[in-house]
């Protein structure tokens, strides 16, 4: 049987080069071919149509547990881990995940190592091998990243609303897995795990109910021939895709005010509507039409009358959960403390009788449209591996033709079709969650997966009309006609072909660096201004008021600037370890006007008491909540808060919040802004004038108005970034609990700092990294199952390097898992010898190939330059000069630069460790701090006399007068 070529045009965007075929092989597997001769990554994405929805009844989590099975071995391939440990080795990664009614796997690689790559992919669904022994780790595996989860108010909350569903429809299900699910209960049942994933792959997986994208730098017609030489052996057992009829949500599960509490302090309230799934007129754009006005937050929208009143943080609204079958709309709000929710569920209902009264706008579609149309043509590339996964995701569900589109340009205008949604929002089809923790100890049922507490109360329609009777009367309306929408998409010329960022323009109050666009070709641009204020952080009170200043700054700006955000012009105003940084990105044409704005109220900023208090509460919140973050983060806190010179504790800067007024930042602010050195970076679709003219406007409004507010700083001013230099021979470790004791999980960073930035020693770590990775995985996570959460990965803080071991644990506490990384170095020392000279220089390759690797867009090279900036290094061609040095780079050198600073115990060997205690190795803490002697060198007691105590690197920035240019 031949394979079916298709003559469909697949509908692409005008500035996209690549070309695209689809095939059918001859087992009915569905294939997109794409061919980009510039790409230096190859990527392949599978799509198959089982996900958790297909688990056996009993055998929660076997879906997801098969994507995880799937990863280890083939019969061609049967080594253990082999698949992974090539990818990682040749430049490239792998990931899969499992949602309702797909599971995905794909993996990206260095272009000239495709071939056997994708052979080594397709073996997962040709002859796979499942070995008791690995299906016995791997379901630790699964309760490991099950335990990670069980502390997430997004997985709690996920769970509750489907638990809160038919018990008969599919949505309801636990879709993770964890012992309980696939080890204990179907060993009571007297089933065998393996035997049910083996039985549950071999009726489910079918080539039929596949949908494969294949991406490489070859010709369309020498990808097709890989394709057929490497799929056709996948069998087609003519399965019939399952269908899951009806709505999760019977008339029970309708009319309910869900009240339950969350982990993390906070308020949220969600209002979701079972509707008609609007993937059916996805060229209409229903979801589209509704989210926009009713999550809209200019000037009358619904968002803007609830910030008005003090009540709301955020909101957002559209399409949540869904399939073919069923779907929800959403809107959720996160609230102030002020307990309002009958006025604000009121508010709610009364904006969508506008939207009913108003009738759908045509003016307010075609905006909609052309937004949608401008952003699909001007599309940035992204990374092969992402972009395959989006397009074998729409393979099952849209037509060929718009495999790339998707539902993301609307085109029909029917307002019937939106009428009918709207229509489905209503008093009677609601479902209310109201999330917070001051319902704790007042709730009578509890959610069995996670262990949320809630409660249900019934709210009727004649409820609703009451509190829409009884909300506060204020003018909701529907938005004006965007301003921002760009409607000059030319490339402006370059006249210099620039390579790397230049000082264009230099004096006492600024810096600006410049970089035109000679790659991307895209009428859009970045542009990163920061404000070095040496106000910013000489206390925690300082700190914390500048980061206050620059939420309410944003906050101030929201309504103004939120149609530049829906027209693709996005800006952010953030706080930073110098000072404050304005960030604008997207299409150029309007952009000035929007930096001139931002500008305007730095200059002109007063403080608002009311916009206070709640910027204050949400940063409360904020603090408050870091203790709930998961071990291994605080883990990495730590480990910076220990090697940064100059950083604040997240306790000092909670214990000083409580006290900070309006007043005070009133105070502070003309000092933060008294002294201030600009240093700006303009690249893309913008002139070498253009650019001056926006750094002189701030000049001229900061420096030089006549009553300047600003003045130029003096060269001792200038703040840096200094990194601790930890002592040779010494291994330090710094045990703490976990901050809440209510999370099991212990977590384990070991930290081995080599060098100040040097790059012949930047790439032997670099090179010993790569190598290292997938064993460091396979070892520590695969075989001896210490968490799902494993990883080896380099170190860079503002010039220093290092290596970097992190292990979040139920198995092990941290200094367990410190012993087990030692003990996986001293194995791994042989691996590293017995290398040939061929896997080597493979390895070498793949390292050159990742660096070579081209930016796909603006953002990507945006952000390679501005570390440079940042950090002081200013090697714009660092990548060049790496591959140099790794082209000299002798077997021999790597191996003493892992003797002399990797090896255990090797007397220039620096290491710091940091083990945080979850609550099942709690006795292991106190026996650690009970034994602990206080003139130990290496164990650390006190961060800050730790700090104090240690040399430092010095900083690649000096002052204004010995920056390098």
């Amino acid at each position: 049987m031949a394979v079916e070529k298709s003559d469909v045009e697949i509908f692409k965007p005008r500035n996209d080069k690549r070309e695209y075929r689809r095939i059918v092989l001859p087992n009915s597997l569905e294939v997109l071919l794409i061919s980009d001769p510039d790409t230096d990554k190859a990527a392949a994405s599978m799509d198959v149509s089982v996900g958790y929805f297909c688990d056996p009844d009993g055998l929660e989590g076997l879906a997801h547990f098969l994507e995880h099975m799937l990863f280890y071995a083939s019969e061609k391939y049967p080594v253990e881990d082999s698949y992974s440990k090539y990818i990682t080795e040749h430049g490239g990664s792998t990931n899969a995940f499992t949602s309702s009614e797909h599971t995905n796997f794909y993996f990206d690689i260095n272009a000239d190592c495709f071939e056997e790559a994708l052979d080594r992919f397709a073996q997962f669904f040709v002859r796979p091998l499942m070995s008791p022994d690995a299906t016995l780790r791997e379901i630790k595996a699964v309760d490991s990243e099950n335990q990670k989860n069980l502390l997430s108010d997004a997985w709690r909350m996920s769970q509750l609303q489907k638990h809160l569903c038919s018990k008969d429809h599919p949505y309801h299900r636990f879709s993770t897995g964890n012992w309980e699910t696939l080890e204990v209960k179907p060993k009571s049942k007297g089933l065998d795990t393996r035997l049910e994933l083996i039985k549950f792959y071999e009726e489910s997986y079918s080539a039929n109910l596949m949908h494969l994208v294949v991406y490489g730098r070859e010709g369309l017609n020498d990808i097709q021939k890989l394709v057929e030489r490497k799929f056709c052996d996948i069998r087609n057992t003519g399965r019939d895709c399952s269908h899951f009829l009806g709505q999760p949500c019977s008339l029970e599960h309708l009319q309910i005010l869900v009240k339950a509490v969350p982990i993390k302090e906070g308020h949220t309230l969600r209002i979701t509507w079972p509707i008609t799934p609007s993937i059916r007129y996805y060229k209409e754009g229903p979801c589209r039409y509704l989210g926009h006005l009713i999550g809209h937050e200019g000037e009358g929208s619904l968002f803007y009358i609830l910030k008005q009143l003090g009540w709301a943080i955020s909101l957002g609204a559209g399409e949540g959960d869904w399939s073919l079958e069923f779907s929800f709309f959403s809107v959720s709000i996160v609230l102030t403390d002020a307990e309002h929710i009958e006025d604000i569920v009121g508010l709610l209902f009364r904006y969508i009788l506008l939207l009913q009264n108003s009738g759908v706008m045509k003016w307010i579609f075609d905006e909609l449209a052309a937004i949608c149309e401008t952003g699909f043509h001007y599309r940035d590339k992204i990374r092969p591996s992402h972009y395959v996964v989006d397009i074998a995701s729409n393979m099952q569900i849209f037509p060929p033709k718009d495999w790339l589109v998707a539902s993301s340009l609307p085109s029909k205008f029917v307002p019937n079709t939106i009428q009918k949604i709207l229509d489905e929002l209503n008093p009677t089809n609601v479902r209310i969650f109201w999330e917070s923790k001051k319902f704790e100890g007042s709730m009578d049922s509890v959610e069995p997966w996670y262990g949320t507490p809630y409660s249900i109360e019934k709210v009727t329609a004649s409820t609703i009309q009451q509190w829409i009777e009884n909300a506060p009367d204020k003018n909701l309306h529907l938005p004006k006609p965007n301003i921002f929408i760009p409607t000059d998409l030319s490339l402006k010329h370059v006249q210099e072909k620039v390579k790397f960022p230049y000082l264009l323009r230099k004096s006492s109050f600024s810096r600006l660096w410049y970089k035109p666009d000679t790659m991307f070709f895209t009428p859009k641009a970045y542009i990163r201004i920061d404000f070095n204020c040496p106000q910013s952080n000489y206390s925690p009170e300082a700190e914390i008021l500048t980061a206050i200043f620059t939420r309410l700054l944003m906050d101030y700006l929201n309504e103004y600037a939120y149609d530049a955000q829906v027209a693709g012009l996005y800006y952010a105003i953030r706080h930073t370890d110098t000072g404050f940084q304005v960030i604008v990105v997207g299409y150029n044409h309007k952009m000035s006007i929007l930096l001139e704005t931002i500008i305007g109220k730095i200059k002109q900023f007063e403080v608002k008491p009311d916009r206070f208090a709640v910027i204050k509460e949400t940063a409360t919140k904020d603090y408050e909540n870091f203790k709930f973050q998961q071990p291994y983060k605080q883990a990495l806190y730590y480990c910076s808060l220990l090697l940064e010179d100059h950083t604040w504790p997240w306790s000092d800067e909670l214990e000083v919040l409580p006290h900070l007024e309006a007043d005070d930042l009133a105070e502070f602010l003309p000092r933060l802004l008294s002294k201030i050195f600009v240093e700006s970076y303009i690249a893309g679709n913008v002139e070498p004038h253009e650019a001056e003219l926006m750094v002189q406007h701030i000049e001229d409004t900061l420096f030089k108005a006549p009553h300047p507010i600003s003045k130029a700083l003096f060269p001792s001013q200038h703040l840096t970034n200094r990194i601790v230099k930890l002592e040779k021979g010494l291994k330090y470790y710094y045990p703490i609990e976990g901050l809440n004791q209510k999370n099991e999980n212990s977590a384990l960073v070991q930290y081995i700092q080599v060098h100040q930035d040097d790059i012949k020693l930047n790439v032997k770590l670099q090179l010993f990294a790569l190598i290292a990775k997938q064993p460091a995985f396979h070892q520590l996570r695969s075989v001896e199952q210490l968490g799902y959460i494993t990883v080896l990965m380099q170190r860079n803080d503002s010039g220093v390097w290092g290596l970097l071991f992190l292990i979040q644990s139920t198995v092990q506490d941290p200094a367990k898992l410190d012993t087990r990384v030692d003990a996986f170095l001293q194995m791994f020392e042989s691996k590293l010898h017995e290398m040939t000279d061929e896997e080597y220089k493979g390895n070498v390759n793949a390292l050159i190939g990742m660096k070579l690797e081209k930016h796909k867009n603006l953002w990507e090279e945006s952000a390679f330059y501005l570390r440079e900036i940042a950090d002081g290094t200013l090697r714009f061609d660092r990548r060049e000069l790496e591959v140099a040095a790794l082209r000299d780079l002798k077997k021999e050198e790597l191996m003493d630069f892992f003797n002399n600073h990797v090896k255990v115990d090797v007397p220039h060997r620096k290491t710091l460790s940091v083990h945080v205690y979850g609550s099942l190795h709690s006795a292991e803490y106190k026996r650690v701090m009970q034994e602990a002697d206080p003139h130990q060198v290496c164990q650390i007691n006190d961060v800050f006399s730790f700090r104090r105590s240690r040399p430092l690197y010095g900083s690649f920035k000096g002052g204004l007068g010995q920056m390098k240019l």
